[in-house]
């Protein structure tokens, strides 16, 4: 298959099903790692698609949901700052800290911008020497790459008002604390494609044999799921626990050499707490010590004030999987993309969002959707 729409076929997706169907035996939970898988999920209706005895729980794989608030809190202090341009993707504009968000910055006077890549944000630094140019550097494996480049830029080219924020996090570690948890209850992952095809399968085999999981890397249309879902049911019938690729068009088993030696070069690992969750031990990075020039956590020695989530809002329990979104008291009341409580539900890969978007309101595909199930296509 060639094209994007032959990934949504649905003959083919009723096929996977039906082999889903006609293989499960016994209940199983798979976990999907990625925000972006679980909003395909949504959308598509798989979830409703697939057998009651498969149920599908959501991972904490979304980048801005899991940034730390303390963090967030120091981003709007730097913000703030008069002679700081704060520049940032726009999914962080909205995500609340303690009292307000980038948008309330910017809208009391603060210079934030919108960008696309981290390389604009080292453009407006060369273009505007008289203010400290700081870019909000978050993410997974996927973008660690690219903010690793524009660092070593930024050096090569002589840019010295240039730093990044960075709070990047690392998905093997997530999955380790997933599943020491006491509460767990994933019997197998379907581990992140796009993560996989810069980092490579070489760190889950160890995950999948130490824990007893299945870990199938999938990618994120409709099909890429289905057959992930189809491999991790198969083995777990089987009895068997092994790292599978279902993603071979994107992911080599070894990544990406390049992209792996400038992550090395740039940034070190370190512990990292994770917004909801608490702190995951090596399961972040931050800028090596010979990058630390261009650490704005470093340069600006900010401190946020005292953090505080919102009480009302559980969004740690949905990123641990332990509840789903409208199992919340709070989601589309209190806490809606326009007033949200929490990150899951602004974060264009929040499965709170997701929820809300596709009207999973309730439980139930009735309840749900107001509607049948709506099969892939």
């Amino acid at each position: 298959m060639k094209y994007l729409e032959e990934f949504q076929d649905p003959a083919l997706a009723r096929r996977l099903l039906e082999d889903v169907h006609a293989t499960v035996t016994r209940p199983w939970a798979l976990m999907e790692v990625c925000g972006g898988q679980t909003h395909s999920i949504i959308r598509h209706g798989i979830d409703q698609l697939l057998p009651d005895a498969v149920e599908l729980i959501h991972g904490p794989g979304c980048p801005v949901c899991v940034t730390p608030l303390e963090t967030i809190d120091k981003a709007l202090a730097i913000a703030a700052l008069p002679e700081v341009v704060f520049c940032s993707f726009g999914d962080m504009l909205r995500v609340p800290g303690t009292g307000r968000d980038l948008f309330r910055v910017k809208s009391d006077g603060g210079d934030v911008r919108v960008v696309y890549s981290p390389l604009d944000a080292l453009d407006i630094a060369r273009r505007t020497p008289d203010k400290q140019v700081v870019f909000f550097g978050i993410g997974f494996e996927t973008t660690a790459p690219a903010n690793a480049m524009t660092v070593h830029q930024a050096r090569r080219l002589g840019v010295r008002n240039f730093s990044m924020l960075v709070s990047h996090v690392r998905v093997p570690p997530a999955i380790e604390a997933i599943m020491s948890s006491p509460h767990c209850r994933v019997q197998a992952f379907l581990a992140a494609g796009h993560v996989c095809s810069v980092m490579g399968t070489a760190e889950y085999p160890a995950l999948a044999e130490r824990f007893g999981v299945p870990v199938v890397v999938t990618g994120f249309e409709p099909l890429d799921i289905l057959e992930g879902v189809r491999r991790a049911v198969h083995q777990l019938e089987r009895g068997e626990h092994r790292v599978e690729n279902a993603y071979p068009r994107a992911v080599p088993e070894r990544g990406n050499p390049a992209a792996l030696a400038i992550l090395a070069d740039v940034f070190e690992v370190t512990d990292r707490p994770w917004r909801g969750i608490g702190t995951i031990p090596g399961s972040g990075w931050r800028l090596a010590p010979a990058w630390r020039e261009y650490d704005a956590e470093h340069r600006f020695g900010v401190t946020g004030p005292g953090t505080r989530e919102p009480e009302a809002c559980r969004s740690g329990e949905v990123l641990q999987g332990h509840i789903k979104p409208h199992e919340c008291a709070a989601f589309g009341t209190t806490c809606t993309p326009r007033t949200p409580l929490g990150a899951t539900m602004v974060s264009s890969e929040g499965a709170c969002a997701a929820y809300y978007l596709y009207r999973r309101l309730g439980t139930g595909p009735a309840a749900a959707t107001g509607k049948e199930a709506t099969p892939v296509g």
